[in-house]
């Protein structure tokens, strides 16, 4: 499975998802951000880091590149995209997933384990996972406040994915931490898998978000 790893200057998980992508046999390959077409691939993943320094807003001069319009073409030809932290900032920036996520509550970057649970299985992401289970991973982020007006129609269409299972440390409504499109092909998920892709790095409950898009 060839899968596509956007990179745009400031991006600095790129590395880390090439490598959870190697662990499940996928086969991961750069992208930059002025790439039009992707038609080559069968996923995107946008990884994390400050695109363009996070200047204006996390994401907002990442989602005007030429690249994105490359990644809505996926989007209508039903190929899985995962965005996570600036990558899931930058598809809420863009219109691909529901809500935004802005300045953490605190207005201070959070860098810590979180236990997390995954509240819908019904995405390529997410479908190796029990509903409701407990996972652990990392976050890191400045802009991860979850924001919706609407949060009847995520409960409706379930397009929650993940929510902190304990704590809020962000201030998210409902600790909302993931969500994604309609469709369910569409992810945006703050928490970083490829940082838990391994037990070595402290856990390995991570892997199955790359696992699970192989498999679909």
């Amino acid at each position: 499975m060839k899968v596509g790893i956007i990179k745009f200057p400031g991006s600095n998980c790129d590395q880390d998802v090439f490598h959870a992508l190697e662990l499940v046999k996928a086969q991961p390959e750069y992208i930059w951000w002025n790439k039009r077409d992707l038609s080559d691939f069968e996923a995107i993943i946008i990884p994390g880091g400050f695109s363009y320094g996070d200047y204006l807003r996390a994401g907002a001069i990442a989602a005007i590149t030429p690249v994105i319009d490359g990644i809505k073409d996926c989007v209508k030809e039903k190929k899985p995209v995962l965005g996570i932290c600036n990558g899931a900032q930058i598809l809420a920036e863009v219109g691909l997933v529901p809500g935004v996520f802005t300045q953490n509550q605190s207005a201070k970057f959070i860098c810590k384990w979180t236990e997390l649970k995954i509240n819908s299985t019904r995405t390529p992401f997410t479908s190796m996972y029990k509903k409701n289970e407990i996972i652990n991973m990392p976050i890191a982020h400045g802009e991860g406040r979850y924001y919706n007006e609407n949060l009847k129609k995520l409960y409706e269409n379930d397009q929650i994915i993940l929510s902190f299972a304990l704590e809020n440390p962000n201030g998210s409504m409902e600790a909302i931490t993931g969500v994604c499109d309609e469709e369910g092909l569409v992810c945006a998920v703050m928490p970083h898998p490829e940082r838990a892709s391994e037990t070595i790095l402290g856990s390995d409950d991570g892997l199955k978000f790359f696992s699970g898009m192989v498999k679909y």
